[in-house]
């Protein structure tokens, strides 16, 4: 289904850039019986409802207008933002997040592990550095980007 996120980010692109929203993440998705299009959306100051709507809207036109149907399926489109747990995907979404609080999921263990949390310290494009506090204790480890699965934005309790 990769090809249906690649057209709907060619068609979302542009609407997108008119506002000056960014593009976080498309995805297309079956959940039970359904299939789910998930557009995330941001901006400086962040995304409101009607900032949703007005995506919403101009990406149901565009799709609606495009003959064959690129998505023969039926499914339901949600725009939103990309929430208090952002996924880090592209390179400036890793500078913007030093000094904040991340999640790593790994492909490979370290030290037992394959989920970390904590402050990201240093990202250049081979590696990231965290500083994990384990109970009492702080550590800081340093990943490799190749071997990291997902990373976003994490709430420190």
């Amino acid at each position: 289904m990769s090809s249906v996120v690649e057209t709907v980010t060619e068609l979302v692109t542009p609407i997108l850039e008119k506002q000056n929203f960014e593009l976080v993440e498309v995805e297309f998705v079956k959940e039970g019986r359904d299939w789910f299009l998930r557009v995330f959306i941001d901006k400086e100051g962040g995304i409101d409802i009607l900032d949703c709507a007005l995506v919403s809207e101009q990406l149901d036109e565009k799709l609606d207008a495009i003959d064959p149907d690129p998505i023969p399926q039926a499914y339901f489109l949600e725009v939103s933002s990309p929430g208090a747990e952002r996924p880090l995907k592209k390179e400036s979404d890793y500078e913007k997040a030093v000094g904040e609080y991340i999640h790593v999921s790994l492909y490979q263990t370290i030290d037992g592990e394959k989920q970390f949390e904590g402050i990201l310290k240093t990202v250049d494009k081979d590696q990231l550095t965290l500083t994990v506090k384990i109970k009492t204790r702080v550590k800081e480890y340093t990943f490799e980007r190749k071997n990291i699965a997902k990373a976003r934005l994490a709430i420190q309790f």
